[in-house]
């Protein structure tokens, strides 16, 4: 499954990615993160890997994310992975002219096992919810401090 979406950031690039690039303020944009612990490399380099643990009150989630390549200010790339599922997410962050960020995020989910298989096939739009859902949030968190 692919999916794409982009959102404008009302603060110039530079902001943008330093309030992105962050452990500390992952839980003030992500819903449900209840901790974020490196657990290899330096948070945010390329091979860095990250454990992230989500509370979705009866829902419980721990993804690992690595960081397959960066080019910050302007790439980011990386992948999440839990019990069926790998998502890789090509995010691209540009400046506008009038000092504005426009943030692009590609992503692709594969899925193992026929349940996960079948909630991928059955569920897709929730995926694509949940991933704006959350490029909102940070545009929200970014631009006015609110957190989720």
């Amino acid at each position: 499954m692919n999916y794409s979406h982009k959102i404008l950031i009302d603060l110039p690039l530079a902001d943008t990615v330093s309030k992105m690039d962050s452990l500390e303020n992952l839980k003030k944009w992500q819903e449900g993160l209840v901790e974020a612990t490196v657990i290899s490399g330096k948070f945010g380099e390329e091979g860095a890997k990250t454990c992230l643990k989500y509370d979705f009150g009866s829902r419980k989630m721990t993804l690992i994310e690595t960081i397959l390549k960066t080019n910050m200010p302007h790439e980011l790339v990386a992948s999440y992975t839990t019990k069926g599922v790998y998502n890789e997410q090509h995010n691209r962050f540009r400046a506008t002219k009038d000092g504005k960020t426009i943030w692009e995020s590609d992503s692709t989910f594969k899925f193992e096992g026929l349940g996960m298989k079948l909630v991928g096939l059955l569920f897709p739009k929730s995926f694509e919810k949940q991933s704006l859902k959350y490029m909102k949030a940070f545009k929200a968190f970014a631009e006015n401090g609110t957190t989720a």
